[in-house]
């Protein structure tokens, strides 16, 4: 199977995770004027399915080094399984509320609070757990980060009463419970395969590639339940029906799968960089995705449109705070 050798590549490939983890709410805000966020989610969650299994059958499943998917995964131990299984339960709870986020509040703000909030708290969970990486640097990167999430909130809060938007405390809480959620999921994926050695695996561990579609498989089966209650009991809307989901165009289905497969790529290269950067570096640099959706919130889909210059000013540092603490994140693993 593909193995990453050095800290370099390393990096570029959670950079790869960045920009995937970043931009794959493009797809949902593409079709948000004619397609609710709770049936986009179907689709989202078998494109990350599809993907990891694409990845399962080729680049791990290629070459001398590692043990190939099928292989892999009949090895396994059941308790490795079910770790990497429930972070995929995890993960699905906290992502759906960060959809719902998304397409309440949008992304130059359901990003920098959730996701930061996830990278601040789940950089510190994974280092806890595997210690890698410079901790003043690694700190100060979070510290700053976290300093970052805190000037969108206030720079979200003041555009949100000047346009007259009620539901700004809703978002905002609901964005936070994601990020919350989010920052736990990783470890589970992580104790599921052996970061020291991805070329002789321990017996029993999984490579990246295995633990991906495990991964993959929680999400799709709490898919299940976790959709099927929101569709219910919408966060905002009313409630919506099983058939509205087949009745919708297939350019729109192959748009959810494809926000659904640019983030499934993102976590392949994650996991595949964690042997060498490290889960917390790793985790960390594909958190920074929250800077990238800022961007094409704030850039492209002009999400704070006529805002005020003292809000401007705050999301202006926002990015520069995201920016040096990302770069300190990057340093803390030379």
């Amino acid at each position: 199977m593909f193995i990453v050798e050095n800290y370099l590549l390393a990096v570029v490939f959670c950079v790869v995770t960045m920009l995937c983890w970043g931009s794959w709410a493009n797809t949902q805000k593409l079709v948000r004027k004619e397609w609710r966020f709770e049936l986009f989610y179907w689709d989202y969650v078998l494109g990350i399915f599809f993907i990891s299994l694409f990845g399962a059958f080729t680049l791990g499943s290629f070459g001398e080094n590692g043990r190939p998917f099928l292989t892999d995964i009949a090895q396994a131990d059941t308790s490795n399984i079910w770790s990497a299984l429930f972070g995929g339960i995890v993960f699905n709870l906290a992502n759906i509320l960060l959809t719902a986020a998304i397409a309440g509040a949008g992304m130059a703000v359901a990003f920098p609070i959730g996701i930061g909030l996830a990278l601040v708290i789940g950089v510190l969970i994974n280092y806890l757990l595997h210690a890698k990486g410079d901790p003043m640097l690694l700190f100060s990167g979070v510290a700053l980060i976290t300093l970052a999430i805190i000037l969108n909130a206030i720079a979200y809060h003041r555009h949100s009463r000047s346009s007259s938007n009620k539901s700004v405390g809703k978002w905002i809480l609901v964005s936070i419970l994601a990020g919350i959620l989010m920052s736990t999921f990783y470890p589970f994926i992580a104790a599921g395969m052996d970061l020291e050695n991805f070329v002789t695996p321990m017996a029993g561990k999984m490579t990246p590639y295995t633990a991906s579609v495990v991964f993959a498989t929680g999400i799709l089966i709490s898919n299940l339940l976790f959709n099927s209650i929101l569709m219910r009991r919408p966060l905002e809307g009313a409630p919506i029906h099983y058939s509205e989901y087949f009745k919708g165009k297939s350019g729109i289905h192959l748009v959810g799968i494809l926000g659904g497969g640019i983030w499934g790529v993102g976590n392949l290269f994650n996991l595949i960089a964690a042997g060498k950067a490290g889960p917390a570096i790793s985790y960390g640099l594909g958190q920074g995705a929250t800077l990238i959706a800022a961007l094409w919130g704030v850039l492209i889909w002009k999400e704070f449109k006529g805002s005020s210059g003292p809000v401007n000013v705050l999301i202006a540092s926002m990015f520069v705070l995201f920016v040096v603490g990302l770069g300190l994140v990057i340093a803390a693993g030379n």
